[in-house]
């Protein structure tokens, strides 16, 4: 995956947390996510298709995925059980945020996003397609860490 196409998803990821959800966030550096070794509670996954093909993936801790509910449904995060309906509904909108507004960004590509998936558990076993590399990038915010992973190749191209 040529680096250039990480730039939007992660603009989208820090805005995301930034405007929607008032928790500003520090990124890591990139690494392959074949090599990234963090492990997180709940995932949101984005299929992407059109002149690209691939995924996203937003990976968030149990006290991030608690927090940013609380700040979307604007209730306190002590009303949360855990990973509640409220939660993982939550977790698939910032899925769907992060990913639209990069789609929005990525306009030669003539995007589709698919409805978001979430995975709960610890690790989840996301797989990309096997021609896809994917990057991983960490984040870290005053709730906790988070990651987002992103993973696609134009059609008839492989990475």
């Amino acid at each position: 995956m040529q680096v250039e196409y990480i730039n939007p998803f992660i603009r989208s990821m820090t805005n995301t947390f930034d405007t929607m959800l008032g928790c500003g966030i520090k990124r890591g550096a990139l690494v392959l996510a074949q090599d990234f070794n963090g492990s997180y509670d709940v995932c949101g996954v984005i299929g992407l298709s059109g002149r690209a093909q691939g995924v996203v993936v937003v990976n968030l801790s149990q006290s991030v995925a608690i927090q940013a509910a609380a700040a979307m449904l604007m209730m306190d995060p002590s009303e949360f059980d855990g990973l509640n309906d409220d939660v993982v509904d939550a977790v698939g909108e910032i899925a769907n945020m992060v990913a639209g507004a990069a789609k929005a960004e990525l306009e030669e590509f003539e995007l589709s996003i698919s409805l978001p998936n979430v995975v709960v558990g610890s690790p989840p076993d996301i797989r990309f397609p096997s021609e896809v590399h994917a990057i991983a990038i960490p984040f870290e915010c005053a709730w906790g860490p988070m990651s987002l992973k992103v993973g696609f190749t134009p059609v008839g191209v492989l990475a």
